[in-house]
């Protein structure tokens, strides 16, 4: 540890961006003033430990709190149903085009174009 005498009105530069002034002593209290950048955090030793202590509260995950998440999130079982589901609906789609003859394009204005424009019963050799 670096150890310095300063008088009131003298300052001390940490690097480029911080300065550490001293504003006053009275009795076995000194006053300090610091400036630095915004993102340089300056805390009393006291309140850096509050937060650390806080902080390292917020990032631990308990079993009550997975437990309480699960509750929202779907159950296995109803996801595999609901994806049965939608293949049927995709099957049974697929399957009436083929009985039919219709080649879907998967495009709602190009397929209705399409039955509009080809006439099934006109003769090959007939003006359009």
């Amino acid at each position: 540890m670096l150890t310095l005498t300063r008088s009131v009105g003298e300052t001390i530069r940490i690097g480029d961006d911080i300065e550490v002034h001293v504003v006053e002593v009275r009795g076995g209290t000194v006053r300090l003033g610091f400036k630095a950048p915004r993102e340089v955090a300056i805390h009393r030793e006291e309140v850096y430990r509050q937060i650390a202590e806080a902080n390292l509260l917020a990032a631990q995950v308990t079993a009550d709190s997975l437990g309480a998440l699960a509750a929202f999130a779907p159950s296995p079982a109803a996801t595999e149903a609901a994806a049965a589901t939608d293949d049927a609906a995709t099957d049974d789609a697929a399957t009436d085009d083929a009985a039919t003859g219709d080649a879907a394009t998967g495009d709602a204005a190009t397929d209705a174009a399409a039955a509009v424009a080809t006439p099934v019963d006109a003769p090959k050799d007939a003006p359009a």
